[in-house]
């Protein structure tokens, strides 16, 4: 990420504010670079309490690790913003230091021991001092300081957003366990339109939607990925059971397909897939659907809505190309 360009200063005229600007950077730009410590949030005790739900939510966590990984990423890339703005520092420090002068201070350093630094700013010799090579310095460190700050709050952001969901992920413990135990009990869900648990999805399934891990999908999920098929179809094979450690290796999760090789789906697929979405959204509860991914974003059935995935870098990996399904 990077901060937004600024137009290069002019020689002269602002001189006088790079000298300045100089002088902050030097001794500390109070609040400019990190919030304050008291109000961080803690990501080691969200990710302690995150572990604890585990056993509850499962794959539903999957928002929350999604958020955690964006600020680990964002943590990096601060930290690597603080040692460039150290050797930045450095640098403006070591060009300072060499303008000292055996007889008394280098003006920019009366600078900053001055108790009033505005009275040097109109003395023509300081801003001569500073240079062409030193102004470039000291607008690149500035520049990182407000890199540096933008990316802190933005750190800040998502911390604060996975606090909240680990807070109502806590809040709705308690009726989630009772949920996921109906649906246990209940193994499959009920047709549309009866109330007799019959499975929905026992009429003919053309062999051209059969995919991989067929067999091996739970009762439920099965009965989910019947009854999506008898009522949209299938333009590609539908993927369920394979073996990995997320939900498919469960047996809980289905790829509904809407192309092939990786390819962007066609105008009709990509209808197609949102209607599977909708369809998933608009019966969950009945159904039993833990959370639905389709075209970057998550849709979980604890919050309701729609949040955006992390980019993990093409059309099959950020769901374009299927519509995913997990059941409990």
């Amino acid at each position: 990420m990077t901060s937004t360009p600024r137009t290069a200063p002019r020689r002269g005229r602002t001189a006088a504010a790079i000298a300045a600007s100089a002088v902050l950077v030097l001794v500390g730009l109070p609040g400019a670079a990190h919030a304050d410590p008291d109000e961080d949030v803690d990501i080691d005790e969200l990710n302690q309490r995150a572990e604890e739900l585990e056993e509850t939510y499962d794959g539903e966590l999957l928002q929350y690790t999604e958020i955690k990984d964006r600020v680990e990423a964002a943590e990096a890339e601060l930290d690597d913003l603080d040692e460039r703005l150290e050797k930045s520092r450095g640098g403006v420090s070591a060009i300072a230091a060499a303008r000292y002068k055996g007889d008394g201070f280098d003006p920019t350093l009366q600078i900053v021991f001055s108790s009033q630094p505005e009275d040097m700013f109109t003395d023509a010799a300081t801003v001569d001092y500073l240079g062409q090579n030193q102004a470039e310095q000291i607008s690149e460190l500035i520049a990182l300081r407000d890199e540096q700050a933008e990316l802190t709050a933005e750190l800040q952001d998502e911390l604060s957003e996975a606090s909240d969901l680990i807070d109502d992920l806590e809040e709705q413990r308690e009726d989630v366990a009772k949920r996921i135990e109906e649906y246990e009990a209940e193994q499959v869900p009920d047709g549309p339109g009866d109330t007799g648990g019959s499975n929905p999805g026992n009429g003919t399934i053309p062999d051209s939607a059969r995919g991989g891990g067929w067999e091996q999908t739970t009762p439920r999920m099965a009965a989910i990925r019947d009854e999506i098929i008898m009522q949209f179809g299938a333009p590609y094979p539908v993927g369920c059971w394979r073996p990995s450690n997320d939900d498919h290796g469960t047996g809980t999760a289905c790829d509904f397909m809407m192309s092939a090789n990786g390819a962007a789906p066609s105008a009709g697929n990509q209808a197609l897939g949102q209607q599977i979405a909708d369809y998933g959204i608009a019966n969950a509860d009945r159904l039993g659907i833990k959370y639905i991914i389709w075209e970057q974003q998550i849709w979980q059935s604890t919050s309701r809505q729609w949040t955006w995935m992390n980019d993990r870098g093409d059309l099959t990996q950020n769901h374009y190309d299927h519509v995913h399904i997990s059941s409990y």
